[in-house]
């Protein structure tokens, strides 16, 4: 995963344009109404409800918003029921890429998936077909201005926390754990820095060089995939 960085990938949809913000904020509450309704509400004992809600809050979804989606969950409110699943493929240039979705339609989410990856030179393939080139990681980013020590030491206290690899630039730390290893980690480091970003995601082994005529239709790609609402997220090893 060396020199692979999400942290391009976050910021712009951080910098989303709030006409996209109320579409961010119901695919939010769809992950945070699956979260609860699977492993109940209680956010002390159900990991994944606290990891969406903590997503939700670094997002400035409105605390309503958030807690509407939770008491939905608990009163299993008829007619909601989500299904989960990752659709694998092919993009420009060959870049492997891996969507996850939430719905309650799977005929249509898969027909508009596939209809993204066709209208950009992509391909829709078979379930595991790119899943063996990325791993499941912890992902933290810390910016580099909210941190007071050295790199050294911050390094130091990363590793002693959980991180498994660090990586550097101009503007921010990038910390990856183990899955086990995430969620006290991010409690550790959280008591002494702000977190940019906090989450469990796919980390690609490799990354794919592509041109800058593959790049752009994949960046268009990308953007079609995660303007869907069925689609939580997507990944992919375009350097």
């Amino acid at each position: 995963m060396a020199g692979h960085s999400k942290w391009h990938n976050i910021r712009h949809k951080k910098n989303a344009k709030d006409a996209k913000r109320g579409k961010i904020f119901m695919k939010l509450a769809k992950e945070i109404f699956v979260a609860a309704k699977q492993g109940g509400t209680d956010t002390e004992t159900n990991a994944a409800l606290r990891l969406a809600i903590d997503k939700a809050r670094s997002n400035n979804m409105p605390k309503d918003n958030i807690d509407r989606a939770v008491q939905k969950a608990a009163g299993n409110v008829e007619g909601e029921n989500y299904e989960e699943t990752t659709y694998e493929g092919y993009g420009p240039g060959g870049v492997a890429v891996m969507v996850d979705v939430l719905t309650d339609n799977r005929n249509r989410t898969a027909s508009e998936v596939r209809h993204a990856f066709s209208k950009n030179d992509g391909n829709l393939g078979e379930n595991g077909c790119v899943a063996f080139m990325f791993q499941r990681k912890g992902y933290i980013v810390i910016a580099q201005e909210n941190v007071s020590v050295d790199e050294d030491e911050f390094m130091l206290e990363a590793i002693e926390a959980g991180c498994e690899e660090i990586e550097s630039n101009e503007e921010v730390f990038e910390l990856y754990t183990a899955v086990e290893d995430f969620e006290s980690c991010k409690k550790t480091l959280e008591e002494n820095y702000p977190l940019e970003a906090a989450e469990l995601t796919m980390i690609p082994d490799t990354d794919a060089e592509v041109s800058d005529e593959h790049q752009e239709k994949m960046n268009k790609l990308i953007d079609m995939l995660e303007d869907l609402d069925d689609v939580q997220d997507v990944h992919h090893n375009m350097k």
